[in-house]
């Protein structure tokens, strides 16, 4: 073991310095703060969309802040939870403010969140060597997921109770096991005081803790590798020689200077929000959700938050007819396998296998049942990615141009089953989503494919940069 060290200083020295000699030679404060801040050396090019990973942590110190005062006043009890919401909007000095300031939030969380996601998506930042940056960055993406749909029952109303007791009901789907699981979710036979009480525990304790463990685990491994860029260089084959990327500069103050602008543009349109349309037209807050919960009045149309609607839709487009259309779907993706790639014997067999087990099951279990599946896969996948993407280059401005337009197919896919996910269901509007949910899963799953497919562009050796 290292033998305790104290700096020494001149007995003139400040108060400051000795301060903060003395938590140094106890606490790495210093250096941590080199490690990620001062000497953290990033790329020279980022552009505006590397400043919604800092608006993600910003929101979530938001979260934070408002959860702890509003959980001052809230009642996690069926009979008072609505009354004591109501309170805080109209009793708790300035609570309006934090409620409001919680629940827009939660949808400034997912905007900010996806944004962040798009950017990976664009330039490759799940590409080697920060596969598991990517891997802790869609945790965070379920334990939000999670932490939304917990919180969105604690209001107590008509949608809150409502939309709980139907994604709590599609767990029942789950062969075997589904009754219990739904049963042992709510804490009771239909969504009650029990369900209540263990969603606020999840919400406010267990669910938190393990999201900061992974935003600062995200934030290690990031600073681990370092940073990507827009040309998807590795900053760090290029050193000086004092070790110092030749196109890094320094975190602090150089990047940390564009976030405080960023920061300040995010809350003058945040704060616009809150005040002035917090419920943006009900799709921050359903105006349902100002009715206490009834459990003897089902509202006519009930469907999750907007930033749930493209997976909701991807539920709903698993009707019966559309399991043939998947079968078929399965069994061409199987050949494609098989015909088209440089596998081994054994992997093709296994694949095969899967195959037919997966066939098997449609032909065996409900759509309700694969409709959950499709559900789940569709967030699941992502944590595929780094696997998926063949590319001969991370990215998208060296790719074939082509490539533009299909990134540009699954964003409008992805919008037009959000927003089908928020209207009542149509003979239309199934058919539609049953072909976006095909593309949306094609995306992900042809990648292998078409990822490697055209004329790249030369990546250049060093990052191009314009100063400004």
């Amino acid at each position: 073991m290292m033998a305790f060290q104290e700096k020494k200083l001149p007995a003139d020295a400040a108060i400051a310095d000795k301060a903060l000699n003395w938590v140094d030679a106890r606490f790495p404060l210093t250096s941590t703060w080199k490690a990620h801040l001062s000497e953290y050396y990033a790329p020279k090019n980022f552009n505006f969309w590397y400043a919604f990973g800092s608006l993600a942590l910003l929101v979530l110190v938001i979260q934070i802040v408002t959860g702890i005062f509003l959980v001052m006043h809230y009642k996690p009890d069926a009979t008072l939870a609505f009354a004591s919401v109501e309170y805080i909007m109209r009793d708790v000095p300035w609570g309006w403010l934090v409620r409001y300031m919680h629940s827009t939030g939660a949808s400034a969380f997912f905007i900010v969140v996806y944004l962040h996601m798009v950017r990976g998506l664009l330039y490759g930042s799940y590409r080697k060597p920060r596969e598991l940056v990517w891997l802790f960055g869609v945790g965070i993406f379920l334990c939000l997921m999670g932490e939304a749909f917990m919180g969105y029952l604690l209001p107590w109303g008509q949608m809150s109770y409502w939309g709980a007791q139907v994604i709590v009901n599609l767990f029942g789907a789950i062969p075997f096991i589904g009754p219990d699981l739904s049963l042992w979710i709510r804490g009771d036979y239909v969504v009650s005081d029990a369900t209540l009480n263990r969603f606020f525990s999840f919400h406010v304790i267990a669910i938190p803790l393990v999201l900061i463990g992974l935003v600062v685990a995200h934030i290690i491994a990031l600073h681990e590798v370092g940073s990507n860029n827009p040309d998807g260089i590795e900053i760090k084959e290029k050193l000086d020689a004092k070790g110092v990327p030749l196109d890094g500069v320094p975190f602090h103050p150089y990047y940390s200077v564009h976030d405080v602008m960023a920061v300040a543009v995010f809350l003058i349109v945040f704060s616009t929000v809150i005040f002035f349309g917090p419920e943006m037209g009900g799709y921050f807050l359903e105006y349902n959700n100002f009715v206490p919960a009834d459990s003897l009045k089902t509202p006519p149309h009930i469907a999750p938050v907007w930033y749930f609607t493209p997976y909701y839709s991807i539920l709903r487009a698993t009707t019966s007819d559309f399991i043939i259309w998947l079968i078929g779907g399965v069994i061409a993706y199987v050949g494609l396998i098989v015909l088209k790639t440089k596998l081994s014997g054994l992997i093709k067999a296994i694949a095969v296998g899967a195959g037919v087990v997966i066939v098997g099951s449609m032909l065996i279990f409900d759509a309700k049942f694969f409709g959950v599946v499709l559900m789940g896969v569709s967030v699941m996948i992502l944590a595929g990615l780094p696997w998926l993407d063949h590319s001969l280059v991370k990215s998208i401005r060296y790719r074939p141009s082509w490539h533009k337009y299909i990134y540009i197919l699954f964003g409008i896919v992805f919008l037009v089953l959000g927003y089908l996910g928020v209207q009542p269901p149509t003979a239309v509007g199934t058919k539609i989503a049953q072909v976006c949910t095909f593309i949306y899963f094609g995306f992900f799953l042809l990648m292998p494919w078409w990822s490697a497919m055209g004329k790249f562009k030369p990546v250049p050796d060093r990052v191009t940069y314009q100063p400004h």
